[in-house]
This record gives structure tokens, C-alpha cells and sequence, in this order.
């Protein structure tokens, strides 16, 4: 089995709307970190995370509403971003983790197997049961969003009893199973200036019945993943093929100890962002990566390493903690970062990793480097982009590369390392993602529709994590979703 076909990235995100007043919104979820920032995680056991959470990758074939925020989360912890949603009718929670590599939606059921029913996080989890809802209905094979999903893969039929199902098997032996259902998600949203309205979109989710391998343990336990991907069964596609949502949402992750973020359904506007065409016919978030240089000297690398095919290419995953090289890219970019700094630090191996002692700032001895992509769009990585500080040394600290290298592969990940302090807009409609360096601490403009039809902006980034939106600073809102995401660095 090829990498690609191989990797699995579990479940990310959201809505599509039954009482929605425009045809397009932005949604915004401010993130926040969930493990206190006083320890340093090895880095065998952050790659160890990442390697399952690849492993996960699916193997592919005008209102605010405003979702509470809780916890934080340390940079040297792998994480999951989760958020909590209202679901059925009556409406319950459930915490979901959000990721933008897999499509589908679903939640665990009352009858599933292998189903955690405690969290080491501090969630409570829930189970969803179609039969004490009031609105939820069962997607039959002949309905046309099943359809839909069969063409992607995200949807299989039953003949005996008509039943909309899906099973999703992870690289890393886990694996989960069950039934399609609609029913609404609930928001309070509002609407411009301060009046309020409940509201209630409709939606297509799974419905989990079995879970097996590390979807089992309850040590990071939620209730379901929510599919972020660009496939017809994702909540962001249903969204914009029904017109209530934009084909595009933005994120901004805070690279500091306090952590959080935005992430927004909808365009963050910042005339600094720089746009690379997305690798068409992709199932993930594809860019062509076409050098890299550093202190402004390209790597002798051929280009083809790069090259997108079965088994290699460059993916975007907010999922991915660290950064991956291709396996050829990756001892070239070690020795110009070494043979650059070797005069002023003193290199050393430690489990493998290269890492380096270092008496001041990496800023003042380390280089930038830049990833050069297609279109002309360039990323450049600052040395905290692409070092990560472990324990000290004899008074000196090690530092090490936090781009990793996957044994074998020609895939590259660009992972939270390089995505942190930079807007990123995936913009669907355009196929194309863009980025730009900020500060993500600050709030940022989201483009939205008006009425009017004008393009207008909000504010928007800075609501509290308990606070009522009645006193937030958004104005000019037509219509717009905001959503408040728990995040931390465990990827599953």
C-alpha cells in the first residue's frame, strides 16, 4: 500500500442551515490551548504521536454564534482541537475533534462498540441516539448525499436494510463504523447589533457503532471527529453547495506558551497573504513545494522529490504537531543548517535527533529558511519555525530540528511547527491556500457578504471564552457563525 493511500487523517468542519438569513458567513473559532506549558515532551514521543496520527489519515480512495471555550494547550504536546456541539432535539453536547484532513462528521452512538465512556480530558462524553431525538432521521441508500459520499469513498450501502453506512480503517489498526443520520446542530446566533436568535442548521453526520484500536482508550477521549476536508460529505461542502456558508475558512495558531487561536469559517483578510494553487484531485490539502533555501541558498534537491503522486507530495494538516521532510529532502536541509551555525553551537546527536548546544539566542545563529512554492509563494520559517527547545545541557540549551523525517517516504507535512503565528486561508472555491506571518494574540478582519451584496468586514478573534456576544466587538455583521474551539496539541 502506498503512504498516501496508507495515511488516514481521522475526522473536521461544520453546519449546513435551516434558518440561516444569508447566503454566505464567515464562522470563527477562537482556540485555546488544553495542558498547562510547564514541561518539555520529547521529541521521540511527539514524533511517536504524529506517526499514529498519520497512520489515521483516511486511507483515501447577520449572526454570531458563539460556542464556549475551555482549557488550554502546550506547545510540546502533540494535541487534538475540539470543539463543542449541540446536536438532536432536545439538544445535548459533544465534543468533537476537529481536522481538516478527512471529511466526514460522526459522533459515537448509545449502541456502539468499543466506545470510551470516560475522557482524560476535562470533557464529559456523551453518546447520540437517534431515537430520542425528535428530528433525527435515517439517510437511506437512495438518498442522493449518500451518493455523494459513495463517489468520495466516505459511504458504502447496505442492501439488506437500505442503510446509509461508512467504515473508516486507520493505518494505525484503529478503525470505526456505522450509519448515517441527519438532524439539526444548534446555534444562538446574532444578528446585526445586539438582537439575539436560536437558530438550527441541518446536517448530514455518522453515526458510530463501533470503535476499535486507540479510538478505544480514554486517556484523549471525545465523542466523534469532525471532518474538515474538501469531499462532498463534509459539513463545509454541504454548507457552501447550499449556499449558507463560503467555500472557505481561515485559521491563525498562537505559537506562544498561552497558545489558542482563531478559526474561521469564512475569508481572514490581511494584505500580506500570499496564495499557492492546491494540487488538484487531491483528497488533502496538496501544494507544490518546489525548493527549499536556506540563508538564501537553494538546496541542491531535485525538484521531483516533491513532485505529488500516490506515495509522495506536500500536505497541509493543522493535525500534524511537527514537520515532515521527504526522506531525500531531509538530510540536505540538516547539513545546511549545520554546516551555517556549526562555528557558533556545538551539534550533537541525541536519540537520533540532530540538535544543537546553544549559549544565546537562536534568533542571533540560526538561519531562515524558505519554502518556495508554486505560483511564486514563499514561506518563511523564522528558527523557533523549525527548532524545538528541549532540557539543557552542562547550562546550554538544546535545541533540535523539529522537522522530522518519515523513514522511506517522499511525503512532506507541514505541521504546527511551520503553521503557528501565520494566517492560512483555505479558499475551496478558488483551490488555492494562502498565508501570511501575524500575530495571532490580535484580531483579525473576516471577510463577510452583506445583504447588500458588498464584501464587508468584521473584527473578529477576540471574544471571551464565557462571556456573552451581546458586548463582543464584531460590527458590520450580516450574517456570520462564530465558533469557540478548544484546542490542544494531541493529535490522535
Amino acid at each position: 500500500m502506498s503512504f498516501l493511500a496508507g495515511i488516514v487523517i481521522a475526522g473536521v468542519i461544520l453546519m449546513s442551515a435551516a434558518t440561516v438569513l444569508c447566503s454566505s458567513f464567515p464562522s470563527t473559532l477562537v482556540l485555546e490551548r488544553a495542558f498547562p506549558a510547564d514541561h518539555r515532551v520529547p521529541l521521540s514521543q511527539l514524533r511517536a504521536r504524529d506517526r499514529v496520527r498519520h497512520g489515521r489519515m483516511l486511507q483515501s480512495s447577520s449572526g454570531i454564534a458563539d460556542f464556549p471555550v475551555e482549557g488550554t494547550f502546550d506547545p510540546f504536546r502533540v494535541g487534538l482541537y475540539y470543539t463543542k456541539l449541540q446536536l438532536g432535539s432536545p439538544p445535548r453536547d459533544y465534543y468533537v475533534q476537529i481536522d481538516t484532513g478527512s471529511d466526514v462528521l460522526w459522533v459515537s452512538c448509545g449502541s456502539c462498540k468499543g466506545c470510551p465512556e470516560t475522557s482524560g480530558l476535562p470533557i464529559q462524553l456523551n453518546s447520540f441516539d437517534p431515537g430520542s431525538s425528535s428530528t433525527s432521521q435515517f439517510i437511506s441508500c437512495t438518498d442522493k448525499r449518500c451518493s455523494l459520499g459513495v463517489q468520495s469513498s466516505d459511504s458504502d450501502c447496505s442492501t439488506q436494510n437500505n442503510q446509509c453506512s461508512y467504515t473508516f480503517q486507520y493505518g494505525d489498526g484503529s478503525g470505526t463504523s456505522g450509519y448515517y443520520v441527519s438532524d439539526l446542530l444548534h446555534l444562538q446566533t446574532i444578528l446585526e447589533g445586539s438582537m439575539t436568535q436560536n437558530s438550527s442548521a441541518s446536517i448530514v453526520f455518522g453515526c458510530s457503532t463501533l470503535q476499535t484500536g486507540d479510538l478505544t482508550k480514554s486517556d484523549r477521549a471525545v465523542d466523534g471527529i469532525f471532518g474538515f476536508g474538501q469531499q462532498g460529505m463534509s459539513v463545509i461542502s454541504q454548507l457552501a453547495s447550499q449556499g449558507v456558508a463560503p467555500n472557505v475558512f481561515s485559521h491563525c495558531l498562537r505559537g506562544d506558551a498561552s497558545g489558542g487561536g482563531i478559526l474561521v469559517i469564512g475569508e481572514i483578510v490581511e494584505p500580506n497573504i500570499v496564495y499557492s494553487p492546491l494540487v488538484p484531485s487531491q483528497p488533502h490539502y496538496n501544494l507544490n513545494l518546489q525548493s527549499i533555501s536556506v540563508n538564501g541558498q537553494a538546496l541542491q534537491i531535485d525538484p521531483t522529490v516533491f513532485a505529488t503522486s500516490s506515495n509522495q507530495g506536500t500536505i497541509v494538516d493543522s493535525g500534524t504537531t511537527l514537520a515532515y521532510l521527504a526522506a531525500e529532502a531531509y538530510d540536505p536541509f540538516i547539513n545546511a543548517i549545520t554546516t551555517t551555525v556549526s562555528q557558533s553551537v556545538r551539534p550533537v546527536v541525541s536519540n537520533g535527533n540532530q540538535c544543537y548546544l546553544i549559549s544565546s539566542s537562536i534568533n542571533d545563529i540560526f538561519p531562515q529558511v524558505a519554502l518556495n512554492f508554486a505560483g511564486g509563494a514563499s514561506m518563511i520559517l523564522r528558527p523557533q519555525d523549525y527548532l524545538i527547545q528541549q532540557s539543557s545541557v552542562g547550562g546550554a540549551a538544546r535545541w533540535c530540528i523539529g522537522l522530522q523525517k518519515i523513514q522511506g517516504s517522499g511525503i512532506t507535512i507541514l505541521g504546527d511547527l511551520v503553521l503557528k503565528d501565520r494566517i492560512f486561508v483555505y479558499d475551496l472555491g478558488g483551490q488555492r491556500i494562502g498565508w501570511a506571518n501575524y500575530d495571532c494574540s490580535l484580531s483579525v478582519n473576516v471577510s463577510a457578504t452583506s445583504r447588500t451584496g458588498k464584501s464587508e468586514y468584521v473584527n473578529a478573534g477576540q471574544l471571551s471564552d464565557s462571556t456573552s456576544l451581546h458586548n463582543s466587538p464584531y460590527q458590520l455583521i450580516p450574517v456570520m457563525l462564530i465558533l469557540h474551539m478548544l484546542g490542544n496539541f494531541l493529535f490522535l
